[in-house]
């Protein structure tokens, strides 16, 4: 009965507000950059609430750390869906990277990059050191952002390896890393592989079980690693560890 109600009166009247939030921040998004600012961040972040609330998603931030969450930290999170690129910024008040083709995304790209989302051409290493220093500024300014360190949506499973770049601003700003590990139930419908964009919500929508956990724990401060990559395998090994004892049992 519950679920019947929540098709028939709350899903379109969230779907409604979404379009109606979705064109006053398009129109916003045209004034000067000048104008942007932590309104058009909270605004957007909003939007991506209502945006995973109109997918139909049952999504719960589960804490697993022991020590309250530092004021400022890096993000990093495993990747496998297209879910998290909204999911993320719903839950936490990030400025994230995000792959260049978002930039060109009907809407959502305009909206994305007015609030402040850093571009990366994975493929070029110009534009790579480019993004690498947006986010090391923007990490200097105060802000916390996002890395997916496995470089991309890489499948189910965590990628054999982690890019260093989250780590390498870590080391460089004492800023800790925050360490987020995400679980999808239904990883048939939520797993992005070479879908399109649409399709892939399209299946999130229609997903038999709709629950995703995103477990958070405790940040793991820059101290005592001697590189970037020693720091990155440490992270991975973690990750690695959390996949049997979230992902394996399902």
């Amino acid at each position: 009965m519950l679920k019947f109600i929540k098709n028939l009166f709350i899903l379109p009247i969230t779907w409604l507000l979404l379009i109606i939030l979705s064109i006053l921040l398009y129109l916003l998004s045209y004034l000067p950059r000048a104008f942007s600012g932590r309104y058009y961040h909270s605004l957007a972040r909003f939007w991506c609430r209502m945006f995973v609330r109109a997918l139909d998603v049952d999504l719960r931030l589960i804490h697993k750390n022991i020590h309250p969450l530092p004021a400022q930290y890096i993000l990093i999170a495993n990747h496998p869906s297209a879910l998290e690129d909204f999911a993320i910024p719903a839950l936490f008040d990030i400025y994230p990277l995000a792959k260049a083709g978002v930039r060109d995304w009907v809407v959502l790209g305009r909206i994305s990059d007015y609030a402040g989302t850093v571009y990366v051409t994975r493929s070029n290493a110009n534009s790579r050191q480019a993004a690498k220093q947006a986010l090391s500024e923007a990490v200097k300014s105060g802000k916390n952002i996002v890395i997916f360190p496995e470089g991309g949506c890489k499948g189910a499973r965590i990628y054999q390896r982690f890019h260093t770049g989250a780590f390498d601003i870590s080391l460089h700003t004492g800023v800790p890393i925050l360490p987020v590990f995400l679980q999808y139930i239904d990883q048939q419908a939520f797993v992005w592989k070479d879908q399109t964009l649409v399709k892939k919500l399209w299946q999130i929508f229609r997903s038999d079980n709709n629950r995703v956990n995103y477990y958070v724990f405790d940040a793991i401060k820059p101290d005592g690693f001697k590189d970037r990559e020693s720091f990155a395998e440490h992270a991975h090994s973690l990750y690695l560890q959390w996949q049997k004892e979230y992902l394996d049992s399902l």
